[in-house]
Formats: structure tokens, sequence, C-alpha cells
């Protein structure tokens, strides 16, 4: 496995003092990476943050393994209900391994299609009963609590969908012993997957939440484990060198915070990895976007992750990013070796927009724009790094979610706030609750009434 982070473009000597970092800057900010390691060790050994450990959890994997090997074979479909980070690591995980969405392979029972409802609206409900057939389709509710509003509405409606074979036809991935969930699926003897207690939600995609789904549709759930403990050996060096997810929380952390990149552009050229980078956006937004620093000091502090797609974005995007503010730090997620490298036919035709392409490949004119778009912005004096998988199967994959997921805990140290919660959503979640009926959740009821008065008074 080999993926490396090139931060070149994101020094002074290439965009400028103003926007990169400078020698001293560098040198200052490397010298805090043992710290930071060992910052974040503390709290992983103290059980706190569990997903560092997630690739070694050999007992998991086998029954992940050994439950999808038993109903190989007997469903067509296997259909997630989940929101966030129970449904985002298994789109990122099949549009990378299998295919970019909507164009896979023609989907049977030896190679079952993903459909992943998260989300309530009822036209994306209502159209995945109609495209899927209730006797092929395995169902898996995913939720760590156990009541999220919108996985337990979409299992309701799904569940009267099956009719009589949902309970043999249902799977619950949960925490056990917690949530009216696990309450369900052990009163009609569901599989149970379990989500560890310390690991949340957003960090779960090498649990079941990501790899029992993945087993499911025939990935190599070994492999992606394999790729993602191999890094995290990398990512416990104290040395940035060593270490590429350290050495890029250092520097990203160095460019937002002295340099004002209040966004940060995800920008994979690569559609197999389009859904990695809306996963990547929740894990930036939730993880650092907070309030409050861990000793309660007032910050409301957080970096807009953006996913941008190449090159289909240099035709929707690039203008605002080349002209545009420069409060932006660019991410590029290359590819090294395709599998498929698209020769283009040698035919020419005597037109000069046609025939400098005769001959070459799609994968050379993607490198080359992504390329072309890198130099525009550096020119422009706008700081940008690649992160570059030398290919893309569940070895890499695995290696590169497991950095990003580093990275983004190595940051959250930098900055002094706990990376692991999220009482902003939570706020939500409760007038949800409130305004549904849900006992015990009158107050956010009453609450949101208040809110309706102020509003009207507003007008």
């Amino acid at each position: 496995m080999k993926i490396l982070f090139d931060e070149t473009n994101l020094l002074a000597s290439m965009v400028g003092e103003a926007h990169g970092v400078t020698p001293a800057e560098y040198k200052a900010q490397m010298r805090r990476g043992p710290e930071v390691v060992k910052a974040f060790r503390k709290l992983v050994d103290r059980g706190e943050v569990g997903f560092p450990s997630l690739p070694f959890q050999t007992d998991a994997l086998k029954q992940i393994q050994a439950y999808a090997r038993k109903v190989r074979g007997s469903y067509d479909t296997v259909c997630v209900l989940g929101i966030g980070g129970s449904a985002l690591g298994a789109w990122a995980l099949d549009c990378a391994l299998r295919g970019p969405h909507p164009v896979q392979k023609p989907f049977s029972r030896k190679n079952p299609r993903l459909v992943i409802l998260d989300n309530v609206d009822p036209a994306l409900v209502g159209a995945a009963l109609e495209v899927m057939d209730p006797g092929k389709t395995l169902v898996l509710a995913v939720t760590k609590q156990g009541g999220t509003a919108e996985t337990v509405a979409a299992l309701l409606v799904v569940r009267e969908w099956l009719g009589k074979r949902a309970p043999r036809q249902s799977v619950a991935i949960t925490t056990p012993g917690r949530g009216d969930l696990y309450a369900l699926a052990l009163r009609e003897k569901w599989p149970i997957f379990a989500i560890p207690e310390n690991v949340g939600g957003r960090f779960s995609v090498l649990s079941a939440v990501g790899l029992l789904p993945a087993a499911l549709i025939g990935l190599d759930v070994g492999k992606l484990l394999r790729g993602a403990a191999a890094m995290t050996e990398q990512c416990w060096q104290t040395d940035p060198r060593r270490n590429p997810a350290l050495r890029a929380a250092l520097l990203h952390h160095l460019i937002w915070t002295a340099k004002s990149k209040t966004i940060h552009v995800a920008f994979p050229y690569s559609n197999r990895l389009w859904g990695t980078a809306f996963w990547f956006r929740q894990l930036w937004a939730e993880s650092l976007g907070k309030s409050k620093t861990r000793a309660g000091e007032n910050v409301h502090i957080g970096q807009t992750p953006v996913a941008a797609l190449g090159t289909t974005d240099q035709h929707s995007q690039v203008q605002l990013y080349v002209e545009g503010p420069n409060d932006k730090v660019f991410s590029f997620w290359a590819v090294e070796k395709q599998g498929w490298e698209g020769r283009i036919p040698k035919t020419r035709y005597k037109l000069d927009s046609f025939d400098y392409l005769a001959g070459r490949k799609l994968a050379e004119l993607l490198e080359v724009e992504r390329l072309s778009t890198e130099a525009a912005l550096t020119e422009a004096g706008r700081p940008n790094c690649t992160y570059t998988l030398e290919r893309l199967d569940e070895e890499h994959l695995g290696g590169f979610l497991q950095l990003l997921e580093f990275q983004t805990a190595f940051i959250a140290e930098l900055l002094d706030v706990n990376a692991f919660d999220q009482p902003g959503v939570e706020a939500g979640k409760r007038f949800t609750y409130g305004l549904m009926g849900r006992p015990g959740f009158e107050e956010y009821r009453e609450r949101f009434e208040q809110y309706q008065k102020r509003r009207r008074q507003a007008i």
C-alpha cells in the first residue's frame, strides 16, 4: 500500500507568505507533532475513543464475514436504513470499490445492489420501494442510539412493505443493550451487530456500520481492515515525516488558523472517490465545528468543508476558486494507477480540437487536468496539497479512510476541541422529538412554540 501526502503547494515559496507556510512556521509547527500524538494516544488508551482499534477487532470481522457467507445468494438488494455516519461510510465503500453510482454493473443475487435510504423524503423512500423486490431485499437498520427518528420512521415504512418477511429479513446494527432498535431486534430474534460504545457514527465506517453492507455486496472487508491497520501503525509515529496524517494535520491547522483559510475543498479526481468526499465532509464538519474548547472557552470555530469533483467542477467552481476570495485550501485526491485507462481511438479528422487527443488516454487527460488546475490555483496564490493513492482497491481505501480520521483527530487536539461529540446536532434532534410527540421531550415542543411566537412578533 502506498499513500502519499504532498504539501509543496501549501508553502510560502509557492503561494506567497500571506497564504502559505513560511520555513520558520513549518519548523515550529512540526515540533508540535509528538505532543499531538501523545495527547490523542491518551484518549485512546483510556478507552474514550475507539476508531483506531477497529482494524484489529478480529472477532467482529469474523462475525461479519460468516454472516455474509451464510446469506450470500439469497438477496439481490441490500437496503441500508441510516443517516449521516450510519449511511455515508457504506456509500463511500460501494462507490469506490464497485464503481460510481449510477453506472455500476447490473445487480443480481451474485452482485446485490446497495440502496441507501438516508433521508425521510417520501420521494426517495417511495421510489426505492417501487424498484426493490420485498422477497429479495435484506434490510439493515443502523443507529447507534437505537432511536434516531429518520431511521426508525423509514424502518416502520419498510417493515410494512416487507410484511410477514420483516423479522427474517431485518438486521440491526446498533449499541447492544441500549435503545429501542436493540429491544425490537432482540424480541424478534434479528441478527444484531455491535457498534462499539466509544466509536461515533462519523468514525464508524470500519465497524459493522460500513463493513457489514460492504461484505454483503461482495467487498473484501479483510483487506479493508488490513490497509487501515497498516495506516494506523504509521499514524502513531511521532515524527511528522513518517506520519502523513500528522503532517497533514499540522499543516492544515496552520493554513486554517494562521492564513485564514476557513473553507476546505476536498477535490477528488476520481468519480469512485466522490462518495468518500461526502463522507469526509461530515467527518470534518461535525468533528471540528465547535462552539467551545474542552476548557469551556467560547470559540465558535470551524472550517467549512466543500466537495468538488475533478474534472466536472473545473467547469462549475474553479472560476470562483481562482479569482474569488482567497479563503480556501484545496486537497486534491489522486489515483496513480487506474484500472481501465480509456484509450481514445487513433482516428484523425483533420480538426485541431479532435486530432491532438487521438491515441491518448482518458486517464492521462484526467491527470493532466488535475495538474493544470493545481498549477492555476498555485499561480493565483491559492494553497493546495495532494493525497495520492497508488491504486483504488480495498487496502488503499481502508488506509485512506483511516488517514483522514486520524488527521481529523489530530487537528482537534491542536484546536483543543472535542472531535467526538456533536451537541449542535443533538439540539435539532430534541426539537424533532418534541414536535413529533415523543414522550419526554415536551419541553422542546414548548420551546418551539416560543420560537414561533417570536417569529410572528418579528414580522
